[in-house]
């Protein structure tokens, strides 16, 4: 073998090098966004890589133990004076010795990715798990001998009608000073769970502590992770970050977590550590950015879907990866910190897990029911949660369904040849002159259009780096209504479009984004691949949801809400062109912002909100897709753009589609042009 296959993740970029290529060198090649600014000598270590071994079928291809070469001189330096994490090797180093795949962490990125799953303003009702209270305890007697927790607990229920209480043994060894100090006052920090017959004590102050009580809600999403930091006493976000979940290395998508963990013995256990390590370092970072002691967060609540849900616990996925999609568990759990092993927050705080719905609908959907309440609707309403795996729930106050439909990293820049995570200089908005067929786009970190002045001076630092999900969905839809692609999704001719924009690749065309190759930066086309990739992904969530519609005996749906990233980033007009969604007037799309982290926010700040959720995911009906042959139905139909069948007269009266078909050389420039009705 003289050559091999490097393949680096999150972006996908892949291509064959000689033996004995640097990883910089390769990434370099690629267009990876891998920093360095030391020229390659090791010194500044902003290229550190983690490879991933063993067997990557998404991929395609098997990593052996040597794919890198073996650790040298100048690792070994680095890392006895500044340390390298445990799987981190140097890319200008580490030199490629056969197929290897390589993921590029957050921090070596040089266009960081942006979380777009900020926090939605909401009005909580405050009735939390854990609060503090100002207790007054007796002293010990010589008359009346007790212990010191015996009469803590007893001015618990007498001060505060606290009946039982429970201690864990590092807080009681803390006891007999903190009471002493505090002149027999004290401070002292409560949980009670909906399902705990006895509080928990969880912390313990001298005198009046007036310190910060605060708790966690985190989105674990199978691409990024979300937190928001909550102040448990009024529920104000005092901090909402995020980043990228370290697992994309072992797999894009869920599936291909699971087939690793089926393939490489111990897998699991390596994506439960790498989850569990990035969840600790978000809670420090997110705790610094507060400026908060991460040592006051005594609450966690996690949403995430199944095949998340059970390797955050420790538990191997390889039931889900198979009919029935067994879970282990599907209903709420109340955990601690410890056993999560997160150790950036309190010793002692806890942890609640939303209930899953179904083996491939998760706490996350189950969130976002929290958040929108279908069950309370009068309209019939779809909700879409759209990430690596759409999540989609419909109904009213009636009946609620709920499915998971396999969408795919498309709609998030992966898979996506000039395509990248949401990062400053990503082309986020599109928009292309249905006459002329010239482009304009704004990228990320600029409220310029690129025909704007001022916007090569406002993109000098980032520079135009790719396209993002946003990005790639709105090229795509203009790219129809501008008559560049048609109802099939085929890309026309230079001669067929009447733009030379339009450039030939073998056997079909991509189309001309932008160029700035003369100054140093990317090629960004849209391909013909790439239209696929978004078919593919839309296809799937519009299938899900006409099965759903077909389940509940509707033709139609009054609302679609929106939700997470998608929902707050992608415009109602070009999402209906593509056909991602039902036909509905415009104003009925409405974005919910990140309705996971939202529900998992109210369930943190109010725990009768737990019960509730807990109540609702036992009435939602589950439909599984993946064993209903008319989804297979519904997705075919649903390649074409918008649909093959079904009618969009809702926006028909808003945008006129080309009537182009370049699969027999017919439909050019002056093509008839029809209304979708």
């Amino acid at each position: 073998m003289t050559d091999a296959l490097v393949i680096f993740t999150p972006s996908g970029k892949r291509g064959r090098f000689p033996l004995g290529t640097p990883v910089l060198t390769a990434a370099r090649h690629l267009g990876v966004d891998l920093d360095s600014v030391c020229g390659g000598r090791g010194i500044c270590s902003k290229c550190q890589i983690t490879p991933g071994y063993g067997e990557f079928p998404k991929h395609g291809v098997h990593v052996g133990a040597d794919a890198l070469s073996e650790w040298n001189a100048v690792e070994d330096r680095y890392n006895r004076i500044r340390g390298l994490a445990d799987g981190r090797r140097l890319g200008c180093q580490a030199k490629v010795m056969g197929d290897v795949v390589i993921d590029v962490p957050p921090e070596s990125q040089v266009h960081r990715q942006v979380i777009r799953k900020s926090a939605t303003q909401r009005d909580m009702v405050m009735d939390p798990a854990t609060r503090t209270v100002l207790v007054q305890v007796a002293e010990p007697d010589m008359e009346e001998p007790s212990g010191d927790w015996e009469r803590l607990t007893a001015a618990l229920a007498e001060q505060w009608q606290v009946p039982a209480a429970t201690i864990a043994l590092p807080v009681l060894s803390r006891l007999q000073p903190v009471l002493r100090k505090g002149e027999w006052q004290a401070t002292v920090v409560l949980h009670k769970g909906h399902h705990d017959s006895a509080h928990r004590v969880l912390d313990i102050f001298p005198g009046y502590h007036e310190g910060g009580l605060y708790g966690l809600a985190i989105d674990l999403g199978s691409t990024t992770i979300a937190a928001h930091l909550c102040d448990l006493r009024d529920g104000a976000v005092l901090a909402s970050s995020g980043l990228m979940n370290p697992q994309i290395r072992f797999g894009e998508d869920l599936m291909s977590r699971v087939s690793y963990a089926m393939m490489n013995p111990g897998g699991d256990r390596e994506m439960t550590k790498a989850v569990r390590e990035a969840i600790n370092n978000l809670a420090q970072s997110i705790a610094q950015e507060a400026g908060i002691d991460a040592a006051a967060i005594y609450e966690c609540v996690f949403v995430c879907n199944p095949v998340m849900h059970h390797l955050l616990l420790g538990i191997d996925p390889v039931e889900l990866g198979q009919a029935p999609f067994a879970l282990a568990t599907s209903g709420s759990m109340d955990i601690t910190a410890r056993d999560l092993e997160l150790s950036a927050i309190n010793a002692q705080a806890q942890v609640y897990l939303l209930p899953c719905i179904a083996g491939h609908v998760g706490a996350d959907c189950a969130a976002v029911a929290l958040s929108e309440e279908p069950q309370k609707s009068k309209d019939m309403v779809l909700i879409v949660d759209v990430g690596t795996n759409a999540e989609i729930l419909l109904g009213n106050e009636a009946r609620v369904l709920a499915c998971s439909s396999p969408t795919g990293p498309a709609f998030e820049g992966a898979q996506i040849s000039s395509g990248q995570r949401a990062a400053p200089g990503a082309i986020e908005r599109v928009e292309i002159d249905p006459v002329t067929k010239e482009p304009r786009f704004r990228v990320i970190g600029s409220d310029l259009w690129s025909d704007d002045p001022g916007f090569a001076a406002a993109t000098a630092t980032t520079g135009i780096t790719g396209i993002c999900g946003s990005g790639i969905i709105e090229a795509v839809a203009e790219m129809r209504m501008a008559g560049i692609v048609d109802a099939r999704g085929l890309i026309g001719s230079a001669e067929q479009v009447g733009t030379e924009r339009m450039l030939p690749h073998g056997r079909t065309h991509s189309y001309l984004l932008h160029d700035a190759r003369e100054a140093g930066g990317p090629k960004i086309m849209v391909t013909q691949g790439d239209i696929r990739a978004i078919q593919l992904a839309k296809s799937a969530l519009y299938a899900g949801a006409r099965l759903l519609m077909d389940e509940i005996g509707v033709d139609k749906v009054d609302k679609v809400i929106l939700a997470g990233a998608f929902g707050a980033h992608i415009s109602p007009k070009h999402a209906m062109v593509l056909g991602m969604i039902p036909d509905v007037p415009l104003d009925h799309v409405l974005s919910a912002g990140n309705a996971a982290g939202t529900g998992a926010r109210i369930a943190l700040c109010n725990v009768g909100a737990r019960t509730e959720i807990e109540r609702v995911v036992g009435q939602i009906h589950k439909v599984e897709t993946a064993i209903e042959p008319r989804f297979q139905e519904h997705f075919v139909n649903a390649n074409a753009i918008p649909h093959a069948v079904d009618p969009f007269p809702e926006l028909g009266q808003i945008v006129t589609l080309p009537d182009v078909n370049f699969n027999d050389g017919g439909g050019g420039e002056g093509g008839r042009r029809r209304r979708r009705g």
